[in-house]
């Protein structure tokens, strides 16, 4: 059987880069607590080779994974990017293994662009993201600094995480809300309306840690003998379920091993029936 992600379908970012929509998030490409280089450099370089081969062609990653880590080992394995989509992010400082901090005064965020630009080795970020909107900025001065992005051609299409459908109407009056990137899977399901609302108005959502805390995966679970069932793994019952919800959703399974890698991808392949999808929903 070949493993592919174009059976998952596809979906066109800001209805003009169309890209397959299983994708790849390249946090786990780091190393612990996403700070600093891989333990295995080389094994990490293989995942992102092959990725390609595999017809993934939409990455999402982020200038603080690392920090800058993700985003330059993106470039040694897959530059120049030819028919990829390397989305990015920006709005955290790094201090530490796991450490996060919002920052996304306007000047910060125009710097991180520029720099990822660098980092990526593109004329033009396709996707880049405000990974947070900032509690201690005001909410318009964060996204006039996506809109002035956008009117310099430092990015072709922004997006937001981590934001509400209210947040998402706001920037909307300033800039075209290409993507929204919330946590979601099907344990973790407070973003349904947001999820509803990208639905209707045509915008990518692209839930992150989309495989859950494994809770769903329980032995003798819905989840545990549908995958049974089917002869799949309960992670790819979840990422099928994912792509069955909305056609704007555009999963991005991360890995650091190839293996894994390939067991997501493959999960692009796996239907489920709408008795199959709603079994699951009632017992979520």
């Amino acid at each position: 059987m070949t493993v592919s992600a174009v059976p998952s379908g596809t979906f066109a970012i800001g209805s003009r880069i169309a890209v397959h929509r299983m994708g790849f998030g390249a946090m786990q490409i780091t190393g612990t607590g996403v700070w600093g280089p891989p333990r295995d450099r080389a094994q990490a370089l293989k995942v992102l080779r092959r990725l390609p081969e595999l017809g993934v062609n939409f990455i999402d990653t982020a200038d603080s994974y690392g920090p800058d880590v993700s985003e330059k080992l993106i470039r040694e394995a897959l530059h120049p990017h030819d028919g990829l989509l390397i989305a990015t992010k920006a709005g955290f400082t790094r201090s530490g293994p796991y450490m996060w901090r919002v920052n996304c005064r306007p000047e910060h965020l125009i710097e991180s662009a520029h720099k990822s630009r660098e980092k990526l080795g593109v004329e033009q970020i396709g996707l880049w993201q405000l990974h947070r909107i900032d509690g201690r900025v005001p909410m318009d001065e964060q996204f006039a600094a996506v809109r002035q992005l956008l009117d310099e051609g430092v990015i072709a299409h922004a997006g937001l995480s981590e934001v509400s459908v209210a947040e998402i109407k706001a920037a909307q009056k300033v800039f075209p809300v290409a993507t929204v990137q919330n946590s979601y899977n099907l344990a973790e399901r407070d973003s349904e309306d947001v999820v509803d609302y990208c639905t209707a108005n045509g915008i990518g959502f692209i839930p992150y840690y989309p495989l859950g805390d494994g809770s769903l995966a329980a032995a003798g679970g819905a989840l545990d003998r549908l995958a049974r069932a089917k002869g799949c793994t309960t992670g790819q019952i979840a990422l099928a379920w994912l792509l069955k919800r909305s056609p704007v959703i555009l999963p991005i399974p991360g890995t650091s091993k190839l293996a894994h890698l390939e067991e997501n991808v493959a999960a692009s392949a796996i239907t489920l029936t709408d008795a199959e999808f709603a079994g699951l929903d009632r017992r979520r």
